[in-house]
């Protein structure tokens, strides 16, 4: 007995670690597809749930498909009520997994002809890169995941006649809610539904448990998902803590309503229940009641959402909303929260910066505090930190570079925006106010053209000019100087102000060169970057 009790242990482990490498190897294969299917298929709340249904099925992570979403809604890509719709349908995509697990490992019993599929998954992963290596993984993930299913059926059968209904909580209402309350543990434990459900089918295989006591496990392992949900809140952002309480609302109420609708649920599936097929009834109860509670809350999606950000209102700056560390699960949809960001920030450091030289400000821009400002770049340079690059992903690691690179010169234009005196100084000459002019007219033409390149040689040309504007203008304020015609303090703040011009305008070119670099697919301005170093003078 105690050989086959490990037996069913090791099957569940074995279970558990080929669920983990089919969902990572899919959500590898598929998350760029999943993010664009996504992002184009959500516009409704009821087109959120069917694409979050079908996503989660493909991928089998209904985490990754509720992260995309999470991530879309920080973005602006979609609203939450059109990601709670993704959210709530990924709950129906998990369920696909049951049916996997009824049908192809208990009526097809697969076991034994996925072992030597396992050697080819793990020649695959180990022999080869890219997509073939991440294919092979799938492969190892899904044969596991039955073979696991076999060691179960066959450690829990040797309990058969031993171990029987009469030893687990009757059938009545106060024994139900036992056993939802164990199969709530079990989810907790295995931190798997999944796994939970194939030990319920197992169980009931070995006429261990009957129906009614395997729906009300199945009830718990459903509701002990949100367990997973509320831990993902924890530091978590806003989008991440709404998500949470969504994901436990949601789950909590429709696990109400399944408890309820278990009686009238065995009574319609008798006939499957009486004719051996109980393993079939209890995945179609599991997704019944997750499909009949999606139906039921879509229409109130809405006032659902209202609720949610009611119980969790925006907290932070408006400046880092969107930097949810939820999402950092996903390194590039992280990458593209951050470079979002970036641009927001860059945005406002320009009209910042416009302000100064006597443009008008905008109302916005009057609230916003300089130490707001870099407070907000700071955490946006973290975040940037916490983005794991996957393994051998040079492009990806340029894209982060890049944006630390923009980070930095932003910091220092913001530092260029608060040296007053400076700025001053330019309206006190004729032209050092006719550069500041330029300085400002170019800056609002930038921001007016379309195509990044013309953007990027416009304020090339300007720190071009203010270079040798510098130079010039350095030799002619020394020379007067050294005759008297001006104080010596005055000449200083002056070539001071030059060098501000000089400097603004050399940050602005490298902020778009390197966003030009960001964009160019084959990064062919990467070297130009380096090769501009050498037209900075040091402070």
């Amino acid at each position: 007995m105690f050989l086959s009790f490990m037996s069913a242990l090791g099957g569940v482990g074995l279970f558990l670690i080929g669920m983990l490498l089919l969902t990572d190897g899919l959500k590898a294969l598929a998350a760029q597809r999943m993010r664009d299917v996504l992002s184009r298929f959500t516009s409704t709340p009821l087109s959120g749930a069917v694409t979050g249904a079908l996503t989660t099925a493909v991928i089998q992570s209904s985490s990754a498909t509720t992260v995309a979403a999470v991530g879309f809604v920080a973005s602006g890509l979609l609203t939450f009520p059109q990601a709670l719709g993704v959210i709530f349908g990924a709950n129906v995509g998990t369920t696909l997994t049951g049916w996997l697990v009824a049908v192809l490992g208990f009526k097809l019993d697969l076991g034994q002809i996925a072992l030597p599929f396992v050697f080819f998954g793990a020649i695959a992963r180990l022999a080869f890169r890219g997509r073939i290596a991440l294919a092979g993984q799938v492969l190892a993930g899904f044969c596991l995941i039955f073979i696991g299913i076999e060691h179960m059926k066959d450690g829990l059968d040797a309990f058969s006649g031993v171990v029987t209904p009469t030893d687990f909580p009757p059938d009545t209402l106060f024994g139900r809610l036992q056993l939802v309350l164990i199969g709530m543990l079990i989810t907790v434990v295995t931190q798997s539904s999944s796994a939970g459900v194939a030990t319920a089918l197992a169980a009931l295989g070995a006429g261990a448990i009957n129906f009614p006591q395997a729906a009300a496990l199945v009830i718990g392992m459903d509701v002990g998902t949100t367990f997973t949900a509320a831990l993902a809140t924890i530091g978590g952002g806003t989008m991440a803590r709404r998500t949470g309480y969504a994901h436990v609302i949601y789950n909590v109420m429709t696990g109400v309503m399944a408890f309820f609708l278990l009686g009238p649920f065995q009574l319609v599936a008798g006939a499957l229940t009486g004719n051996g097929d109980s393993q079939i009834a209890l995945v179609a109860f599991h997704s019944f009641f997750n499909a009949l509670g999606v139906v039921l809350v879509l229409p109130l999606a809405r006032p659902f959402a209202r609720l949610i950000e009611h119980l969790v209102p925006e907290k932070g700056s408006d400046l880092t909303s969107r930097l949810d560390p939820l999402v950092l699960r996903d390194p590039h949809a992280a990458a593209s929260l951050a470079g979002q960001n970036v641009a927001h920030l860059e945005t406002l450091i320009i009209e910042r910066l416009r302000n100064r030289l006597g443009a008008k400000s905008s109302a916005y821009e009057e609230e916003l505090d300089r130490e707001d400002l870099a407070k907000a770049i700071a955490e946006t340079r973290t975040y940037l930190d916490k983005i794991i690059v996957p393994p051998n992903d040079m492009a990806f690691q340029e894209e982060l570079k890049g944006l630390f690179h923009i980070l930095d010169h932003l910091s220092r234009l913001l530092y260029r925006c608060d040296q007053q005196q400076r700025i001053d100084e330019l309206s006190l000459d004729h032209r050092l106010k006719r550069l500041a002019g330029l300085l400002l007219g170019v800056t609002d033409i930038s921001t007016r053209q379309k195509d990044a390149k013309t953007q990027e040689k416009t304020l090339d040309r300007l720190r071009l000019l203010m270079r040798r504007q510098r130079r010039l203008n350095r030799d002619r304020l020394i020379a007067m100087a050294a005759a008297d015609a001006v104080p010596a303090e005055t000449v200083w703040l002056k070539l001071d102000a030059l060098r501000w011009l000089h400097r603004v305008s050399y940050h602005l070119w490298r902020i778009r060169l390197h966003q030009n670099v960001l964009l160019d697919a084959n990064r062919d301005l990467a070297s130009t970057v380096e090769e501009a170093r050498i037209d900075v003078d040091q402070d």
